[in-house]
């Protein structure tokens, strides 16, 4: 007897505190335990379902458990009686049945509409097509001549604490995705590699960026910001190393951006002759933000996925040879094609800090002019 009393105390507890954490907003913010707030009408649509429907399952967990307990506690016998025979009943059979059907549609209905909302990508007054690529993320904005790479700009220095961590860790990159409020914003996802997921919670946008496959989205974001957000889809070792950064600016600002933007992607496409010590320094920055995440900073890489630039017969070998293998990538392997991921002078500087570097010492260099010559015998 006192161990039924004890047990059905501790249940009582659990209920009371279930209650409690239902009918204290503030315990969801503290703890973290529900949906992001979000920045767009179809998000809170979403969570007002969610919502929704979990005081629905709330209320029928109170309701069964609470039938439960009562029948254990009221029904319940010492040892040795013996049950009393029943038969089915008819009724009670129509009746378990007809009411969880009557809440299901009561559910169905909301959510139909909120999932008719979801999939409508028409009428769009911007499409950007997002690409995923191992580690980062590709933006073009359709109908226009934007077109940029956005990577992660923690330094490796950081992550293997040899200085501080800032304060956006894993979560800041070079280039922002750029969008006006108030627009709707159509998403095309798609990826180079394998499989991706781009997801920014306050914009309540999660979809799978699938290779050779479209998917769609959209947002309307009502609040300027920045908003940030992950792959949510393990896609390798560097799956923890490309955030997502979306600021949403006022249509004046926008309008700046693009036409920021196009000046800067213009002047990326312009050579110039640089020096060794120009090309090394460039070449130093690029290759950590870009190469580092396989090859580590030490050029030793990680054998055999990962093979060593430190020492190896491609970096020290033929520069058209090494040249082809960074810009067309190696098939059959991990090295990707960087060819349309970086300009010529990343590339040009890249490839002569990695001739240069760890010891290599090989006292050649390239120039991006040289790059563009290869690109274009390659017919890119």
């Amino acid at each position: 007897m006192e161990t039924v009393f004890r047990h059905l105390s501790i249940n009582i507890f659990a209920l009371r505190l279930l209650i409690l954490m239902i009918i204290t907003s503030s315990s969801h913010s503290e703890w973290g335990l529900n949906m992001t707030e979000s920045v767009t009408a179809i998000g809170r649509d979403i969570h007002g379902l969610h919502m929704t429907i979990f005081y629905i399952c709330v209320a029928i967990a109170i309701v069964v458990f609470g039938i439960m307990l009562y029948s254990i506690i009221r029904h319940r016998k010492s040892l040795g009686v013996e049950a009393k025979p029943f038969h089915e009943s008819t009724m009670v059979e129509i009746i378990w049945t007809t009411i969880p059907l009557l809440i299901l549609v009561a559910m169905a209905i909301p959510a139909t509409k909120t999932l008719i909302d979801m999939y409508d990508t028409e009428t769009s007054d911007i499409d950007i097509k997002i690409t995923g690529y191992q580690w980062k993320w590709r933006y073009e904005y359709l109908n226009t001549d934007i077109d940029f790479f956005s990577t992660l700009t923690t330094t490796q220095d950081q992550m293997h604490g040899l200085e501080a961590k800032s304060e956006n860790y894993l979560l800041e990159v070079d280039k922002h995705l750029v969008i006006p409020i108030n627009k709707k914003v159509r998403f095309l996802f798609t990826a180079q590699d394998v499989i991706h997921s781009w997801w920014v919670p306050e914009l309540a946008v999660k979809k799978d960026a699938i290779p050779g496959f479209i998917n769609e989205s959209w947002a309307k974001v009502e609040k300027p910001g920045i908003y940030r957000g992950q792959c949510a889809e393990l896609c390798g070792q560097g799956h923890g190393y490309m955030p997502i950064v979306v600021e949403a600016v006022s249509e004046e600002d926008y309008q700046a951006w693009l036409i920021t933007q196009q000046q800067a992607q213009q002047n990326a496409n312009q050579v110039s002759e640089l020096s060794f010590d120009e090309l090394m320094a460039q070449g130093k920055i690029g290759y950590d933000k870009n190469c580092a995440a396989c090859h580590q900073v030490t050029g030793m890489g990680v054998p055999p996925v990962f093979p060593a630039l430190k020492g190896s017969a491609i970096a020290l070998g033929d520069i058209q040879q090494h040249v082809n293998v960074v810009v067309n990538g190696k098939g059959g392997s991990a090295m990707a094609a960087f060819g349309e991921q970086l300009t010529p002078t990343e590339l040009a500087a890249i490839i002569t800090y990695e001739r240069n570097a760890w010891g290599n010492d090989k006292g050649d260099s390239i120039q991006p002019a040289e790059i563009v010559s290869f690109k274009q015998a390659e017919g890119q």
